[in-house]
Formats: structure tokens, sequence, C-alpha cells
């Protein structure tokens, strides 16, 4: 019974302990825009992510009418992660949350005037009559 006991309470202890929380945060100004980090779609911002891996995210943030932004943004390592010290942090029965926050703002898509628009429209609707589509 006693090394039940002594089972048990090993295996709480080691259950006990604390842990690292590791999220990427994006905002954007608007808000709305569709994320992408390292080519994978997370949702739309504000959206919060877990994460594994410290280093370089490639972000890539997309809204209809505003133009794309295409940044790399680095999740630097927290001094409770350098390896050695990394080992305490996991086994303390204290949590760590380890959050970044990337901010952007979305610049709008500058139309061209209706001129121009509709002087390229008749250029293509001439080609279109001629049957023959160049490639420009």
């Amino acid at each position: 019974m006693n090394k039940i006991i002594k089972v048990l309470a090993i295996s709480f202890c080691l259950t006990a302990f604390g842990c690292v929380e590791r999220v990427i945060t994006v905002t954007s100004r608007p808000a709305g825009a569709i994320v992408w980090l390292n080519d994978q779609e997370v949702g739309a911002t504000p959206v919060t992510v877990p994460f594994t891996w410290y280093g370089t995210y490639d972000v890539v943030l997309r809204m209809n009418g505003y133009e794309p932004i295409h940044a790399p943004k680095k999740a630097a390592t927290p001094w409770y992660q350098i390896p050695g010290v990394d080992f305490f942090a996991e086994i303390l029965p204290i949590p760590f949350r380890d959050e970044h926050e990337w901010n952007f703002v979305l610049t709008t898509n500058v139309p061209a005037e209706p001129e121009e628009l509709i002087k390229r429209a008749e250029e293509f609707r001439k080609k279109m009559y001629k049957g023959k589509m160049i490639k420009e």
C-alpha cells in the first residue's frame, strides 16, 4: 500500500510542474486581415496562435482593398528558455507565458483613375474583337 501511495505522489509531483505557454498575437489596423505564418493560414486579425519554435517567422497579411504585407518577424528567445535554464523553467511549479505581439498597419490600394481604366478596357475590347489575345 505504501508503494502505491509513493508512486501516486511521485506521479502527482511530476505532472504538477509548471510549463511554458508560447503564443503569437497578430493585430492589424483595420482588423480583419487574413494572416499566414510560414505559409499556413491561421485566421483573421486579431488572432492568437500557439507556437513551439523560436526564430524568424514569415508573416503575410491580406485584405481586400489593401496592399498585402509580407514581413519577416522574429520570436526572440526569453531568458528562461535559454538552453540549461529552460530545464528549470519547465519543472518549476510556476507557469510561464511567453507572448509576442506583432502589429501591422494596412495601406489602401490606390485605384487607377476612371479614365485610365476606361482606356485599358477599350484596348482590351479591341484585342478581343480582333480575335487575338496578346500577352503584355
